[in-house]
């Protein structure tokens, strides 16, 4: 098995699910069947269409539901991403021509090509080269060459029509003054408010220097600072070989000005629109490795994020992801990625009073010893005494990889799992590979499980394998806070557990797998 630390290559991981899984899927023909089980899923029930028009400036009720609405308009789910694969064989979104003709459009407006050293930059990891690098950026429209070297920075901000290039990860360094405050962002675009749009950031490594807050427990402040990289509200973002090394909250947040809780049904006004991380790495993050928030059309691929430090969070209640599809983010692309030791490999959810994701696509994802390998759940909209979620709607998994989840210190009370879906419906997992270790001690617990209002999910080609000491493969839980409208097709013989008063079950596994009701 490939070693997932920092130093794995996440360009081997297309690869690496062949090798390991055995499996080599023609990628068209296993997403034409997929769409064709989620459109099974989607005739049985009607997605909430809300209109975008008519923001809600409403102060009655709880005033901090009422203060969050005045930057709040209402929520909808969008058609989904539809998904290509291109003559290399790369799965790709159907906007990504759009991406592309941007890309050209920014190669266009830039007008020259400069090198921070040229306005006093000095590598050395000594001196204060903040300035230097807001004369090298000026007002945008410029390349800026970024050499090897490490560079002591307090914050740089990227306007409009920017290129800012390293020489690689690992050889040219931008780090966090010791001097910076806690809610500083690294690098992060202008202006949060009246958006930015066309910036790529390429080969470099973000270094937020945590170690200068010393023995201080918590490492962040508020919203969507103290992370490595934050596009906020920006059009059109690319960020390519990018490290993010041991941030206070996140390596890479692609997010709205400001974090919205005005409740589900709505979402932030000021999200990010199409933007590509590719190749990027990250550890050590406070909270996620990436993170999406109120922002549309993202396309996340060949990337890896490993060993939080939960430092965003009260000790032992850590939920640090690898990767984290959060609130009312839509229409997001995840292709190719891996994560390792996390406590979710993926999540995708939201807080209580926001909107869910919707629109949530994987193709190709590798979990090694995260605890929840993919965990899909409305916080707050689970149990039949929650409201019901207006926006947990449509996620579609393929092809995905789980190696050996265990338990962790980050949360120090949660069951490892392969896979939980929690309140969301038309849920595709096709083609998921689950490998246990036979001596590790599970305590009984399911490997798989879909438990509170999961509605219309499909589950088909699952394999599981030597998880010795857990308990059902897939456990459909039941009672009054069941999953309703399951279905399983092509499930390896290991234990399948159906609760009671589970309306609307189908099962077709093969012959020897065991089915207890």
């Amino acid at each position: 098995m490939a070693t997932y630390d920092k130093t794995h290559d996440p360009g081997k991981n297309k690869e690496l699910l062949a090798q390991i899984t055995g499996k080599q899927l023609d990628l068209k023909q296993v997403l034409q069947e997929t769409n064709c089980l989620f459109e099974e899923c989607r005739r049985n029930t009607q997605s909430p269409i809300i209109p975008e028009k008519g923001q809600s400036f409403s102060i009655f009720g709880k005033i901090q539901e009422g203060l969050f609405r005045l930057t709040a308009k209402r929520s909808r789910i969008l058609e989904p991403t539809r998904l290509l694969v291109d003559d290399d064989g790369n799965v790709i979104p159907d906007w990504k021509d759009k991406l592309d003709q941007e890309y050209s459009q920014l190669m266009k407006n830039i007008t020259k090509e400069v090198n921070v050293e040229d306005y006093g930059a000095v590598g050395d990891g000594k001196t204060d080269c903040t300035a230097a690098f807001k004369r090298a950026i000026g007002n945008g429209r410029v390349k800026v060459i970024v050499p090897r070297g490490v560079f002591i920075t307090k914050e740089i901000r990227l306007p409009s029509w920017i290129w800012l290039i390293g020489s690689g990860k690992g050889t040219t360094t931008i780090k966090l003054h010791d001097q910076a405050s806690k809610g500083t962002r690294l690098l992060t675009n202008t202006n949060h408010w009246r958006g930015n749009h066309h910036i790529f950031v390429q080969g470099i490594s973000l270094d937020w220097n945590v170690e200068r807050l010393g023995k201080e427990v918590k490492t962040s402040t508020w919203g969507n600072h103290s992370s490595c990289l934050t596009y906020a509200k920006v059009t059109y973002g690319w960020v390519r070989d990018v490290e993010g090394i041991n941030p206070g909250l996140h390596c890479f947040d692609l997010s709205s000005t400001l974090y919205n809780y005005a409740g589900d049904g709505y979402r932030a006004q000021g999200g990010s629109k199409f933007i590509w991380l590719d190749h990027v790495t990250g550890y050590g993050f406070g909270d996620d490795g990436i993170t999406t928030h109120h922002s549309d059309y993202i396309f996340i691929s060949n990337s890896h994020m490993c060993d939080p430090s939960g430092r965003a969070h009260q000790k032992g209640f850590s939920n640090s992801n690898g990767i984290e599809v959060d609130d009312s983010s839509r229409n997001v692309l995840l292709v190719n990625n891996s994560s390792a030791r996390c406590f979710g490999g993926v999540e995708i959810k939201a807080h209580e009073n926001s909107s869910a994701a919707s629109n949530v696509q994987i193709v190709g994802h590798i979990s090694v010893h995260d605890n929840r390998a993919f965990n899909f759940r409305h916080i707050g909209h689970h149990k039949i005494t929650d409201a019901e979620s207006k926006s947990a709607f449509n996620i579609i998994a393929v092809n995905l990889l789980v190696i050996e989840p265990i338990f962790t210190e980050l949360y120090k009370d949660s069951t490892p799992r392969g896979m939980v879906v929690s309140a969301y419906k038309n849920v595709v997992v096709n083609h998921f590979t689950l490998v246990g270790d036979p001596d590790y001690d599970y305590k009984g617990n399911p490997v798989i499980a879909l438990q509170y209002r999961a509605r219309n999910v499909i589950l088909n080609n699952i394999s599981v394998a030597d998880f010795n000491k857990a308990g059902a493969a897939i456990k459909v839980y039941g009672g009054e806070n069941r999953a309703d409208s399951i279905k399983i097709y092509n499930c390896s013989p290991e234990k399948i557990e159906i609760g009671s008063g589970i309306q609307d079950f189908t099962i077709e596994t093969l012959e020897s797998a065991k089915v207890y009701f």
